[in-house]
């Protein structure tokens, strides 16, 4: 049985469990699978574990290998404006949906009161780490590391990336008998994590059974039917993203077959959607890549780490359509100008946010802020209207990132090839 066979069937067993608990009152069974929540988290901090140097020695063997220093400016340069341009197009579909549906006038005002009550606390909270989070211009400052055995120890990844990437285009500089030492020892890591992530992934099944099982025992369906207009917007534009951005990306852009492609990343999909987090959903992303879609190392290196770090496509549209529900809920409509506000606010804000379970939540604090400056509303007000749905929905977007983090590497590649074909190169088809 292929194993993402056997993680399907454990989602699935998972999910029954966690609604029997929940729906019938099985007091011992959702005891049963809360107790067994840690399963789960161990296996996530396992597969954790192996992203940093993974990461690192892929990004120095990937970068040290190009050779020509000026590749990774191209590749580097197009990987960006690409995540940026789908961030734009997911925002831009959360937000057609959002008017069109109109979410926040459909919820119920006594489920609304029992939202504000439920979660006043929390979401304050989040409001308040929110405004401690670094900005734009200090992100990218932070970017550059002061001292790299730090950011490697505290898996800081936007420094990592710097770094790594800096000392591999040095390496590519030295003397062919000394870059082959280094990177022929970086390569053995990179083998070794990879030998690891095959360890850790044959555990895979019981960790989803044990982290989808206790999630839906703890939250239930309650929370859901009172967000459910609002919860189908987000899933419908998700859903709509892939379908079209995405295939449209594949088919003529990657010039790969859409079925056939997303058949072989359904491995990566299903971690990503137990985990709720792209960075621990990375390794497995790597090895997706590189031995499901024939992606070379050097693209894939260097494409998926920057993703999981900055390409929050599911993320944004979900904070679009927050954005709007909440509006809607709080002060009945919103301008054509804050609608573009939040296209802007979002994409931007996307660059750097953590590739970590509820990481969303932070990033859309900030957009709120900037959306409904000047009416008075409180921006916990509206988070406390959105959290009980949040884990559930994080589920969905991580996918949808991940999805996205897989295609962009596919087009990035086919680019870097017609270049090459362009110029005279020989490369590998």
């Amino acid at each position: 049985m292929q194993l993402y066979t056997k993680i399907s069937i454990a989602l699935v067993a998972g999910a029954a469990a966690g609604l029997a608990a929940n729906l019938l009152g099985i007091d011992p069974l959702k005891s049963f699978l809360v107790f067994i929540e840690p399963i789960g988290t161990a296996w996530i901090r396992l597969i954790t574990m192996v992203v940093v140097p993974l990461v690192f020695a892929s990004l120095v063997v990937g970068t040290a290998s190009l050779g020509d220093i000026t590749k990774l400016g191209r590749i580097g340069g197009k990987t960006v404006l690409y995540y940026l341009a789908t961030t734009a197009i997911a925002v831009t579909i959360g937000l057609v949906l959002s008017n069109l549906i109109q979410p926040g006038s459909r919820i119920d005002p006594a489920a609304l009161e029992g939202l504000r009550s439920t979660y006043m606390a929390e979401s304050a909270s989040r409001v308040e780490l929110a405004r401690e989070a670094p900005g734009l211009m200090e992100i990218l400052l932070r970017m550059i590391p002061r001292n790299p055995i730090e950011a490697l120890a505290s898996g800081d990844m936007l420094p990592i990336i710097f770094f790594a990437i800096f000392f591999g285009a040095a390496v590519s500089a030295l003397p062919a008998e000394r870059r082959e030492h280094v990177v022929g020892f970086f390569d053995g890591v990179n083998e070794a994590a990879m030998v690891m992530i095959h360890w850790i992934m044959r555990l895979a099944p019981y960790a989803v059974f044990a982290l989808i099982g206790a999630v839906i025992a703890r939250f239930g369906l309650d929370v859901l039917q009172s967000l459910l207009v609002y919860s189908l917007v987000v899933v419908l534009g998700l859903i709509l993203h892939v379908a079209i951005t995405y295939t449209l990306a594949i088919r003529y852009l990657a010039r790969r077959k859409p079925r056939d492609f997303f058949r072989r990343i359904r491995e990566a999909q299903l971690i990503a959607f137990s985990t709720s987090s792209s960075n621990a959903t990375l390794p497995v992303t790597m090895e997706v890549a590189e031995e499901k879609l024939d992606i070379e190392k050097e693209v894939s290196s260097f494409v998926l780490p920057l993703g999981a770090t900055i390409n929050m496509d599911g993320t944004a549209l979900y904070q679009a359509v927050a954005t709007m529900f909440i509006a809607q809920v709080l002060i009945g409509d919103i301008s054509f100008t804050a609608q573009f506000t939040i296209v802007l606010t979002a994409t931007l804000a996307s660059i750097g946010a953590a590739g970590v379970p509820s990481a969303g939540i932070i990033i859309l604090v900030v957009v709120l802020e900037q959306a409904l400056a000047g009416t008075g509303v409180d921006p916990a007000a509206g988070i406390a209207l959105v959290l009980g749905v949040d884990r559930i929905l994080d589920m969905c977007r991580t996918t949808v990132n991940v999805t996205g983090d897989l295609t962009a590497a596919a087009v990035i590649e086919r680019s870097e090839f017609d270049y090459a074909l362009k110029h005279g190169g020989e490369r590998a088809a």
